[in-house]
């Protein structure tokens, strides 16, 4: 199998070149086609003669990623199915609203951390996705979001299938080529890279000093209720996790968004606003109340509309910078994974 053009470097490319007795400088133009053009073939680089692009495509391969399917709710939400190479299926969500447009995109093909209320929890972990096929999905949905809303993309959450810190490199490489001058060259502070919560993969985000947002999936500020929910709690605490996010703060400077997915008779007391409300004061931060997507087979349900308000009163009236993000996609597979698992071949 040929290597995929985007798994390779500038020195190495350009050392490829000299072999073929072609100038280095068509290194520059070879990943400008790539990833600022982010074409889908090789035949498409026009300013590389003939002869070369028929060099390129005897070692190389582009394997761009194909949409394969969508569904659009009522609301304008777009859940499309991405298709890879080797025929896996991943997501990729469109989000408008009146001030923005969200590309919600996967990181992995499945995941291995088996939260009981998510979807993608169900999907195998195959494998990790590379930093192109990361791009991808970026480069879809801001084409989708310009075809059907007349506006490009304003984020990037990574809050799609799998689990973004397992897949350091692809997700680093990714946001590379999405804020380089030489790729799409967004702003950091638009996209938001989410987490389970691994404490020693947050600390590495503080050495690299990331530049983007950082997220992390909460759901219960209480290791007994968060371990029966989200399984890699037992090996990364809340304890655990405190420590990672003062020594990220410390780094970086940056606030920490909590996501707080809120569900029925589980984590919806005032007692759990209260053990949230300490957790808040670890570091500065934000919370995101979220609303529940049902899937089937489970037995979590969507909190009460009174007790999200309630619950979200509690922490408001305690100055921790709370907003409510209401359920989008309710009449399509709306959860993370739903989609791909209707998809996959039987």
């Amino acid at each position: 199998m040929k290597t995929d053009i985007r798994e390779i470097g500038e020195k190495e490319l350009q050392g490829w070149l000299e072999e073929k007795g072609e100038k280095p400088f068509r290194a520059k133009q070879i990943l400008e086609w790539i990833w600022k053009h982010a074409v889908g073939s090789i035949d498409e680089m026009t300013n590389l003669s003939l002869d070369l692009r028929n060099q390129i495509k005897e070692s190389f391969e582009l394997k761009p990623v194909q949409r394969s399917g969508a569904q659009v709710s009522n609301d304008g939400t777009i859940k499309n199915a991405f298709r890879l190479h080797d025929q896996h299926l991943v997501e990729g969500v469109l989000i408008p609203t009146d001030t923005r447009m969200t590309a919600c995109i996967s990181s992995q093909v499945g995941c291995s951390l088996s939260c009981k209320f998510c979807a993608t929890g169900k999907l195998k972990r195959l494998r990790n996705l590379t930093g192109g096929e990361i791009f991808d999905q970026v480069v879809l949905l801001n084409n989708q979001a310009q075809e059907t809303y007349g506006k490009p993309l304003s984020n990037i959450v990574y809050m799609g299938m799998g689990e973004p810190l397992l897949n350091y490199r692809g997700v680093m490489e990714s946001v590379h080529w999405i804020t380089s001058p030489k790729g799409l060259g967004m702003s950091p502070k638009r996209i938001t890279v989410s987490t389970a919560g691994i404490a020693k993969m947050i600390k590495k985000l503080a050495d690299d000093e990331a530049k983007f947002n950082l997220a992390l999936s909460l759901h219960a500020a209480n290791d007994e209720k968060r371990n029966q929910i989200m399984p890699i709690n037992e090996q990364n605490s809340l304890g655990a996790l405190a420590e990672a996010l003062r020594y990220y703060h410390g780094k970086t400077g940056n606030q920490v968004t909590y996501e707080y997915i809120i569900f029925k008779g589980f984590n919806d007391q005032l007692k759990d606003a209260a053990e949230l409300e300490a957790f808040c004061r670890i570091v500065p931060s934000k919370v995101n109340i979220i609303e529940y997507n049902p899937i089937d087979g489970e037995e979590f349900e969507q909190a009460d509309p009174e007790k999200t308000d309630a619950f979200a009163a509690f922490l408001e009236n305690r100055k921790i910078n709370v907003n409510v993000r209401r359920s989008r996609g309710k009449d399509i597979d709306a959860a993370c994974g739903q989609l791909a698992n209707k998809l996959k071949p039987a």
